[in-house]
């Protein structure tokens, strides 16, 4: 079993960077200048916890709001908890946060090769394809009732 938790400026976010670290820093090769900014200090974080397994931390990711948009971002799983959607369950946690909070549509900066993931979701690739810590990434977007729509689907 999965459980997800939200967490902001003044909780532990240990878990959170720790997980950000092992991912984007010792296995994507990311600075530490570059994966920890201000977006941290007022970003909603959440974390996913398998609670099978000693309510180990498992996944996170962060919303925030710019002045513009609300952006979905530094969505992380341990490696070796890949594939048992973890990843999907803190998205969803978080683009549904920020449609509570008023979000007509979010963004997220994704990787281009999590493009197949972000569009299983709901998000659409808009833009060009640019470099960010020397990744390929792409903006891509969710609009409120095109996820509606897509739950509704048998």
């Amino acid at each position: 079993m999965i459980q997800g938790k939200f967490l902001s400026y003044g909780d532990d976010l240990s878990p959170v960077f720790e997980i950000r670290r092992k991912v984007f820093i010792e296995e994507q090769g990311v600075s530490e200048e570059e994966e920890f900014d201000e977006y941290d200090d007022f970003a909603i974080h959440a974390i996913v916890y398998d609670i099978d397994d000693s309510k180990k931390p498992v996944a996170t990711g962060r919303v925030y709001h710019d002045g513009k948009n609300y952006r979905v971002g530094r969505i992380a799983v341990l490696k070796e908890e890949r594939g048992k959607y973890y990843g999907d369950f803190a998205v969803r946690l978080l683009v549904n946060k920020a449609f509570m909070s008023g979000a007509e549509e979010v963004v997220i900066g994704a990787q281009v090769s999590a493009v197949p993931f972000y569009e299983k979701i709901g998000f659409v690739s808009f833009g060009e394809i640019y470099k960010e810590a020397d990744i390929d990434h792409i903006t891509m977007k969710v609009k409120l009732d095109t996820i509606c729509r897509k739950c509704d689907k048998k």
